[in-house]
């Protein structure tokens, strides 16, 4: 259904564009962002049908294949103008929106065709608790689903990775354009923070299922508060490269780890209303770091955007310190 809705999306996104109406363009993108906000939680299905002790694993290669898309996606934007153009549909930029709406129905058929049985049907197969079943019939509020330590180590995990690291990543073209580095300076260390967000993704898996998934997330913090030490006094290329990787690997530790403890954390039928609202959480994060770090850049400059994503970590580290000591027993096996 996700695919689906986001082919539709990118359907008439490219008929606005061509149309040249902004209106249309925002609800093709609305349609758009509820298919991708589903397919999100592709990672929660493959972790479902995994015994808890892969389930790292498989969170870790499904945000892996992220790779494929941040580096190919762009590589695509030219070779599919052209091809749009020469099929008739000539309005600049079309062409993207075109070869998007093709590859998310090609997604629609693989899944709607293709993904036999259910994975949900193989959840129930290979549900760790027994008493799963029993837990359907008492619909616990979402509200104290929230409070239980390891659910809220998990959330805070991802919000706060998520968060910290659309700080500083936004504001870094701007900080090294003020340093008068060059555009393709500033695609280097994106390029260098996009590896660190996805590309050791199947690693990072592997670790967490043989160290823990409260180790890696403490592993990912320290990370965050490295690189948010780093940032503001990093001037040249190769240390902002590093400093952004950093920050991209510390992002990936705390989501995949988070990914894979609230997945553990939950009895089947919690899940879909958990990580549904716990997606939607991670993306306000995401907007309110977008929206904040300009006000945040331009009062204090980058030491002060280190200075809040430094705050923000201190923040996850209590909640770890607080989750550990609510729960002692049950973060340990986990």
């Amino acid at each position: 259904l996700g695919f689906g809705v986001a082919s539709i999306g990118m359907t008439l996104t490219a008929w606005a564009v061509v149309a040249r109406s902004f209106g249309w363009i925002l609800v093709g993108s609305t349609l758009f962002g509820m298919g991708r906000g589903a397919s999100e939680q592709a990672r929660y299905v493959a972790a479902e049908v995994q015994p808890p002790a892969q389930r790292a694993k498989v969170i870790g290669l499904i945000v892996f294949a992220g790779t494929i898309g941040a580096v190919g996606g762009p590589l695509l934007v030219a070779p599919s103008e052209t091809a749009a153009a020469r099929v008739g549909i000539e309005a600049v930029m079309a062409g993207p929106f075109v070869l998007s709406a093709l590859l998310t129905l090609l997604g629609f058929l693989f899944v709607f065709g293709g993904l036999r049985p259910d994975p949900k049907t193989l959840s129930w197969e290979t549900a760790a608790a027994p008493d799963d079943a029993a837990a359907a019939e008492t619909a616990v509020p979402l509200r104290q689903l929230f409070a239980r330590p390891a659910v809220l180590l998990a959330l805070a995990s991802m919000t706060i990775g998520q968060l910290v690291m659309t700080l500083i990543m936004v504001i870094t073209p701007l900080h090294m354009n003020h340093l008068n580095h060059a555009t393709e300076s500033v695609s280097l260390v994106i390029m260098a923070h996009t590896l660190g967000m996805f590309g050791l993704s199947t690693g990072t898996g592997w670790l967490i299922d043989r160290y823990g998934r409260v180790v890696m997330i403490i592993a990912g913090a320290a990370l965050l508060i490295l690189s948010s030490i780093m940032a503001p006094f990093a001037a040249g290329v190769p240390m902002l490269a590093v400093a952004l990787f950093i920050l991209g690997l510390g992002w990936n530790f705390c989501f995949v780890a988070g990914s894979s403890l609230l997945s553990d954390a939950l009895a089947g039928p919690e899940k879909g209303r958990v990580q549904g609202a716990s997606e939607v959480i991670v993306a306000l994060s995401s907007g309110a770091g977008s929206l904040g770090t300009g006000s945040v850049f331009a009062s204090g400059g980058m030491l002060a955007v280190g200075g809040v994503g430094l705050a923000f970590t201190l923040l996850l580290f209590a909640i770890l310190a607080w989750s550990s000591w609510a729960r002692r027993p049950t973060l340990s096996q986990v």
